[in-house]
């Protein structure tokens, strides 16, 4: 089964394709937020298990977040995909798609748009869980 990380390591093997662009650890957890809110609205399953957790800037999955704190706020060391993929041909594509969508915002810009985003301002006060059915039920309504 695929892992938030390995999501996670295909968003920083694109941004290593390309010279100029770094991915933080907060922008990554968007990309890798979006990838797992389309997956579920677009196939009605989880792209991975791990959950998605309502932190003070947006959606976070604390697995990932962990694998690459020790880079703070800086872009996180180029990271190269090797030739093997847990990822199906629909998968990569839109991994793709959320990369070609999403990829080209700031950090800061994907944190402000998570957070208008009903999945994440529900459970904001709490820091809980972001359910990941709601999250299919709310982004099935951006796929109109």
């Amino acid at each position: 089964m695929v892992t938030a990380n390995d999501v996670a390591k295909y968003f920083l093997s694109i941004a290593n394709e390309d010279e100029d662009s770094g991915i933080s650890n907060l922008k990554l957890q968007k990309l890798v937020y979006y990838a797992q809110a389309f997956h579920l609205a677009i196939f009605e399953k989880p792209f991975f298990e791990e959950e998605i957790e309502a932190w003070a800037h947006g959606p976070v999955c604390p697995a990932v977040y962990h694998e690459y704190k020790q880079f703070g706020a800086n872009p996180i060391t180029p990271w190269s995909q090797s030739n093997s993929t847990p990822f199906s041909q629909e998968q990569i594509e839109l991994l793709d798609e959320v990369n070609e969508v999403f990829g080209q915002f700031s950090a800061w810009k994907l944190r402000d748009m998570t957070h208008e985003d009903a999945p994440w301002r529900e459970k904001e006060a709490a820091a809980g869980i972001i359910e990941k059915q709601r999250m299919m039920e709310f982004y099935k309504t951006r796929l109109k």
